[in-house]
C-alpha cells in the first residue's frame, strides 16, 4: 500500500471520527439529558399529589396558589422541551428566554420553595419535637435538586453537555443582548429672555457707576397714516386666449424602481430565510424556484408554500425570475 492511500484512508477514518463527535444519540427524538429531566418531573408530578401535612390530607395543590411555582411552572417548561423535539416550528422562547432557559428558571424557582417548606419543617420540629409535615417535602425537594443539576448545571457535566454542543448559533433575543451605556444628560442651554437680561447685581451692591437710566421714555410723535388710492379700471374682456408652450416631450419624470412587485428567485446554494430577530423559518435552495414578494434592497420578502413569510438577507448571486 503506498503512502498515498495511506493519507487517504487516515483523512476518511479523522472525517468518520468527527462525524461520530458532532452526532447526538438519546432515545428517539430525546437527548439523554432530556429523557432524565422527563422522568424526574414524572416522578414529582405524581408524588404531588401526596399530602404534604401530618394528620389531614392537603397536597400541594390545595395548598392556596403554592402549586404554581412548586410544581405547576416546571410542567411548563417539561412540556416546552418536549414540544420543542415534536414540533420544532413550535413554540422557541418564553418571552427573552429559551427553552432551556425558562426550564433552568423553573426548576430553581421550585427547588427553593420546596426547601422553604424544608426549612420551617425543621425549625417547629427543633422547637416543639413535632413534625408538621410528611415525607413528601423531602422528596419533592431532592427531585427539584436534581432538575437544577439536569437545567442549570448540564453545560458543564461531561455526560449532559453533549446536549449544548454544536447547536447552530442565532441572533439574541433584543431583552437578552448587552446594555447600552448610558451617556450624561446636556446641559440645559439658557434661554433667550435669560441670556438677554442685563445684570443690575453689580449697581445694586455699589461697585459699579451709576445705574443706567430707567425712567419714562418719551414715545415719538405720532405718525399720520398716509393712505394711497388707486383707481381701478374694470378689465377688458378678450376675445383671443394666449398660447401656453407645452413642456418638452424630451423631459422625462424620474421614476421609482417598483420594490413591492413580486418575482421568482434562484439562489446558487441553500440559505436561510428568518424572521424579524433572527431566527431562520425555512430555506430554499438552487433546486426550486422562491418567490419574492417584495424587494428591500438589502434583503427580500420570501414566502413559501405553505404561507410562512420571511426574510433573505444574502441576496448575492441571485437570479431573477
Amino acid at each position: 500500500m503506498t503512502d498515498d492511500q495511506l493519507d487517504q484512508d487516515f483523512d476518511v477514518e479523522e472525517g468518520a471520527a468527527d462525524a461520530d463527535e458532532a452526532a447526538q444519540y438519546g432515545v428517539g427524538p430525546f437527548s439523554i439529558r432530556e429523557v432524565a429531566l422527563v422522568g424526574v418531573w414524572l416522578v414529582a408530578f405524581v408524588v404531588s399529589f401526596f399530602s404534604i401535612n401530618v394528620g389531614r390530607f392537603e397536597s400541594v395543590w390545595t395548598s392556596a396558589i403554592l402549586w404554581i411555582l412548586a410544581i405547576a411552572v416546571p410542567t411548563v417548561a417539561v412540556f416546552l422541551i418536549v414540544l420543542r423535539r415534536l414540533s420544532p416550528e413550535g413554540i422557541r422562547r418564553v418571552g427573552s428566554l429559551g427553552i432551556d432557559q425558562f426550564a433552568s428558571v423553573a426548576f430553581s424557582v421550585s427547588a427553593v420553595v420546596w426547601l422553604q417548606l424544608i426549612w420551617e419543617t425543621v425549625e417547629f420540629a427543633v422547637e416543639t419535637g413535632a413534625w408538621a409535615r410528611s415525607w413528601v417535602i423531602w422528596v419533592e425537594g431532592v427531585l427539584m435538586l436534581a432538575g437544577v443539576v439536569l437545567t442549570v448545571f448540564a453545560p458543564l457535566i461531561p455526560v449532559l453537555r453533549d446536549d449544548f454542543r454544536g447547536r447552530p448559533e442565532v441572533p439574541a433575543h433584543r431583552s437578552a443582548r448587552p446594555i447600552r451605556p448610558v451617556s450624561p444628560r446636556p446641559a440645559r442651554a439658557p434661554r433667550a429672555s435669560e441670556a438677554d437680561a442685563p445684570d443690575f447685581s453689580a449697581y445694586a451692591a455699589g461697585t459699579a457707576g451709576p445705574a443706567p437710566y430707567t425712567g419714562p421714555i418719551e414715545a415719538p410723535a405720532a405718525v399720520e397714516p398716509t393712505i394711497e388710492t388707486r383707481s381701478f379700471a374694470p378689465a377688458q374682456s378678450r376675445d383671443t386666449f394666449e398660447s401656453v408652450e407645452e413642456p418638452s416631450s424630451t423631459v422625462e419624470p424620474a421614476v421609482e424602481p417598483a420594490r413591492h412587485q413580486a418575482f421568482w428567485a434562484l439562489v446558487p446554494e441553500e440559505r436561510d430565510v428568518v424572521d424579524e430577530i433572527g431566527i431562520p423559518v425555512f430555506r430554499i435552495g438552487p433546486t426550486a424556484w422562491a418567490l419574492v414578494i417584495e424587494d428591500r434592497g438589502e434583503a427580500f420578502v420570501v414566502r413559501h408554500e405553505d404561507g410562512r413569510i420571511g426574510y433573505l438577507h444574502d441576496i448575492s448571486d441571485v437570479t431573477r425570475g
